[in-house]
């Protein structure tokens, strides 16, 4: 079984590959968290997760649904991080996330996707992107091999630097940064209430046909990548940058 969440269709779309290769079925995380769902699920042996990385980790919403949820008959557990630069020492947090549920741990492993996080960094142009995506291809077939033979992957770089992204920096990056504050619309949003679909945390409501953001976010990005008008903003930060979402490149 295939676990996935995904904030722009990054990890989705990586998921779909896994999923035509093995035959095998996705479940949505993003849904599952929306509703709040921990009930039980019924999985025969391997769980391949496919996320994107948040602060040099897998997102701490996905970290706590996989905490609470009970995953009947499973055996072993792949992590597939998709990134736009690097995943850090999440390995580390992988294993110990495993360990916990009881379950063979089979490695972590990097695919480079098209940057999103438009609230720190700037996204690709379409063409680019797509570039990106082409050159992502051959990573995730290796990912699919190793699955198939039910092999670990390969271990991951492990430097300083990558110790200290994933420790002490991602409590640190989460506690500043990720937050909601800054998110705004402009005399573009028409009310269509799409960023409200999106979010995986039910953070944002409509009010006078607006959006209002709340306290719980985690940056996934899809409610200002989403937009079909492009009427959200993160600050001054997302101004003029690409909006990125798999879909609208292919």
């Amino acid at each position: 079984m295939i676990l996935c969440f995904s904030g722009t269709g990054n990890s989705r779309y990586i998921a779909k590959q896994i999923a035509d290769e093995l035959q095998d079925e996705i479940v949505d995380m993003n849904a599952k968290i929306k509703a709040t769902d921990y009930s039980p699920m019924k999985i025969g042996g391997n769980i391949i997760v496919v996320v994107p990385t948040y602060a040099w980790r897998i997102p701490q919403i996905v970290s706590e649904w996989l905490c609470k949820t009970e995953l009947l008959f499973a055996e072993r557990i792949w992590f597939v991080m998709d990134c736009g630069g690097e995943i850090g020492n999440a390995a580390k947090y992988n294993r110990r996330l495993a360990e916990q549920k009881h379950l063979w741990y089979m490695g972590t492993a990097q695919v480079i996707m098209p940057e999103n996080y438009i609230a720190m960094f700037g996204a690709p142009k379409a063409e680019e992107a797509r570039k990106i995506v082409r050159n992502a291809e051959p990573t995730i077939m290796n990912i699919i091999a190793h699955i198939k033979a039910e092999q670990p992957f390969a271990v991951p770089r492990n430097n300083l630097y990558d110790r200290l992204m994933s420790g002490p920096v991602n409590p640190i990056f989460y506690h500043f940064f990720v937050k909601s504050d800054a998110f705004r619309t402009d005399a573009a949003c028409v009310g269509c209430g799409q960023c409200v679909k999106n979010c995986p945390l039910n953070n944002i409501t409509l009010k006078d046909r607006k959006p209002v953001w709340g306290k719980q976010c985690t940056h996934c990005m899809a409610c200002i990548c989403y937009c079909p008008t492009e009427a959200i903003e993160y600050g001054k930060k997302s101004v003029g940058k690409p909006r990125y979402h798999f879909e609208k490149i292919f």
